[in-house]
């Protein structure tokens, strides 16, 4: 895959990938045995880091040096609000978790330093930068998606999750994505290319903390 510059990006995380393939939560996801807390929690803490990216996205939409781009991350910085609402509206009161215990929620640790992260990234750093920073969060998900459709869940509300981010919709989303960080990558320098791999595995890693927190229902030690 590393004739393009994205795939030289995914190329430098097949060991991530290869990680979150092999966690419970995702192998849990697909033969039931997913503790139904570690999926509310992650459900939840999932509503609160959308939110975060979607600020992210917004940023990086303000820093895009053309208009196209500049649309196209605005457009998905409003989605992923309506993903917030939509998905996990019909999911937490199956999961018997009111919205107001989910608007009362904390980001775990995980959490907080990952949209930190990417939130500080991109203010502070390049475009390309800022692209590099959120595309995991689209690639991973949809690649995610994708392998557990495949298997599919023998639980509704598992499979309603891996619908929403194994589709065509979502795919065709995050194609577009890819697209615009393939244009950005030819007029990179060697120094700016290593700089968004950097991120780019960076935020990797945070996807595998982050199902990582879920399973363990992760909390503040002190």
């Amino acid at each position: 895959m590393s004739d393009s510059f994205t795939g030289e990006l995914w190329d430098s995380i097949t060991d991530i990938y290869s990680a979150i393939l092999a966690h419970p939560f995702i192998k849990g996801l697909t033969d039931g045995t997913l503790p139904q807390e570690s999926f509310a929690f992650f459900v939840v803490q999932d509503g609160l880091y959308l939110k975060q990216y979607a600020s992210a996205l917004a940023a990086v939409a303000s820093r895009a040096p053309e208009p196209t781009a500049m649309r196209m991350f605005a457009r998905h910085a409003a989605d992923a609000v309506t993903v917030e609402q939509e998905l996990h509206s019909a999911l937490l009161p199956e999961l018997g978790i009111s919205a107001a215990a989910a608007a009362a929620a904390e980001p775990a640790p995980t959490n907080l330093a990952y949209t930190s992260y990417l939130l500080s990234t991109i203010r502070g750093g390049t475009y390309a930068e800022g692209v590099g920073a959120v595309l995991p969060c689209y690639w991973i998900y949809w690649e995610v998606g994708k392998e557990l459709l495949r298997h599919r869940s023998p639980d509704p509300r598992y499979q309603r999750w891996i619908d929403t981010y194994g589709g065509d919709e979502f795919g065709q989303v995050v194609r577009d994505v890819i697209a615009e960080a393939d244009a950005v990558g030819p007029v990179l320098s060697a120094g700016e290319r290593a700089l968004v791999r950097r991120h780019f595995r960076t935020t990797s890693r945070y996807e595998w903390m982050f199902w990582d927190m879920g399973y363990r229902r992760e909390s503040w030690p002190v």
